[in-house]
């Protein structure tokens, strides 16, 4: 195990230590930890919650929500977005419409799907899909502008069209803004459908923690917000790892530096090594040739490869 993975699991344990005093001895300053569950009821609930069926089908109403809700979000974002970015007509017939709308709240959004959707199941999509649509947009809108038009003149120079420029150029050019929009995207999708669920919903795990809030059933309560927090960061890793399988041609930097220093870029696969770059400085200098040397200057070294190169040429 690597130390950044051991200083992961030690965070890890030592919150949960924390949380098992707080609790096993009531801890009541400020904050009041005497009704809180210990950590050894919320496992012993939590054990007892995955031998049952409930369980896992609650869990399976959410994620089919929350894909469904999500995969369609993430292409009407990259559509519309590119749409808007590109087009003006586009940009001022729905702009204005999108940027109304995108300030509210998923959420508040819950009467408007009951009243528009035959069934809940169909309203609690649509809230998600509402929640990841924005972010989603808006990223794509911005990366897809900030792209330089001198790739897209290149590509129209050398006879290419409207689709090969939004293909090789426009799509490529703006995937790490729009795969910023769905990481965001992803987040706020479970933050809606959980709410939604909580308050229309018959099923899944945002449903079943709201029951067992009703009930007093705290350590029930605390499964399903781990629950919750598991399958957040289990979708949310699985959209990063996605796309960095989709972004492999870009350079990534694995050391940061601090205020200057050297920067350590990792190569994609197959591409011959390169120095590392300052970060701070000039740019390394290059021998002149001879016709542009200042006159006087002395010539270069034998010692040097460009001074071996010289020397075989003139004899």
């Amino acid at each position: 195990m690597t130390a950044r993975r051991f200083l992961r699991v030690l965070s890890l344990a030592g919150t949960l230590g924390l949380w098992q005093l707080l609790t096993e001895f009531d801890i009541n300053l400020w904050l009041r930890f005497e009704q809180f569950p210990t950590v050894v009821d919320v496992a012993r609930e939590f054990g007892e919650r995955v031998g049952s069926g409930p369980y896992w089908q609650d869990l399976a109403d959410s994620l089919t929500r929350i894909v469904t809700g999500f995969a369609l979000a993430a292409v009407a974002g990259v559509a519309v977005g590119t749409a808007i970015a590109r087009s003006r007509l586009v940009a001022d017939l729905l702009g204005p419409v999108l940027e109304v709308l995108r300030p509210i709240p998923a959420i508040a959004l819950v009467p408007v799907a009951i009243l528009l959707f035959p069934s809940n199941e169909q309203g609690i999509v649509f809230i998600t899909f509402t929640a990841a649509f924005f972010p989603v947009m808006v990223s794509t809108r911005h990366a897809v502008r900030a792209l330089t038009p001198v790739w897209e003149e290149a590509v129209l120079t050398m006879g290419g069209g409207r689709r090969r420029v939004l293909g090789s150029v426009v799509l490529p050019g703006a995937l790490p803004g729009i795969l910023g929009g769905l990481s965001v995207g992803i987040g706020v999708s479970w933050i809606c459908v959980i709410s939604a669920e909580m308050i229309s919903g018959e099923y899944g795990v945002g449903y079943r923690t709201w029951q067992d809030y009703t009930v007093v059933d705290y350590p029930g309560v605390f499964v399903g917000m781990a629950t919750i927090g598991v399958l957040g960061w289990l979708t949310s890793t699985a959209v990063e790892l996605a796309g960095r399988r989709v972004t492999r041609w870009l350079p990534r930097t694995e050391h940061g530096p601090a205020g200057g220093g050297w920067a350590r870029v990792r190569r994609p696969a197959g591409l011959s090594p390169t120095p590392p770059l300052p970060v701070t400085g000039a740019p390394p200098q290059t021998p002149a040739p001879a016709s542009r040397r200042e006159p006087g200057a002395s010539p270069p070294s034998p010692g040097t490869a460009f001074g071996r190169v010289l020397k075989r040429r003139t004899g």
